[in-house]
């Protein structure tokens, strides 16, 4: 994934804004797969509230996005289900001007989407299950699992493994 995206990117300085929290584990591991120079930014983005629903609107916070103005920016999220996550990033980041604008998700859900996105890489495409773990959390539970695991009400499943 990460020389599919390399090949994609415009050379120069990169400037890597990850959706938090759930995003944190596999954009640090993107980014320094890239081996390329990069400073990172934040943005917080909230739909899912205490459950396993997106609500469809989403709260972003864009305080820590960093310097985008005239910049490579390379947006980073965990999943791709509704987009509406996806789409209100963009488009806010669109709004600080940045050189160019590149979207990854380490994980793409297109039977749950709603609004007409793609992200221009995609890590695996899953079936419609809520996930856990790698970040992944449900209100703030399972997040440090080592790996990613579907989520039933009583606990994340420990036997199979999504997709």
């Amino acid at each position: 994934m990460a020389r599919e995206i390399q090949a994609a990117l415009p050379p120069g300085p990169l400037h890597c804004v990850v959706v938090l929290k759930s995003a944190i584990f596999f954009a640090v591991d993107l980014v320094r797969s890239l081996g390329r120079e990069a400073t990172l930014g934040f943005i917080s983005a909230a739909s899912y509230g205490e459950g396993t629903e997106s609500g469809g609107r989403v709260r972003l916070g864009l305080e820590a996005a960093g310097q985008v103005e005239g910049r490579h920016v390379f947006l980073i999220d965990d999943i791709l289900d509704t987009g509406h996550t996806l789409l209100a990033a963009r488009e806010a980041l669109r709004g600080l001007r940045p050189a160019s604008l590149r979207t990854c998700v380490l994980l793409d859900k297109p039977s749950r989407r709603r609004v007409k996105i793609e992200a221009d890489h995609a890590g695996f495409t899953i079936e419609d299950v809520f996930v856990v773990g790698y970040g992944l959390d449900c209100a703030e539970a399972y997040r440090t699992l080592p790996d990613i695991r579907a989520y039933r009400p009583d606990g994340p499943d420990t036997e199979e493994k999504p997709g």
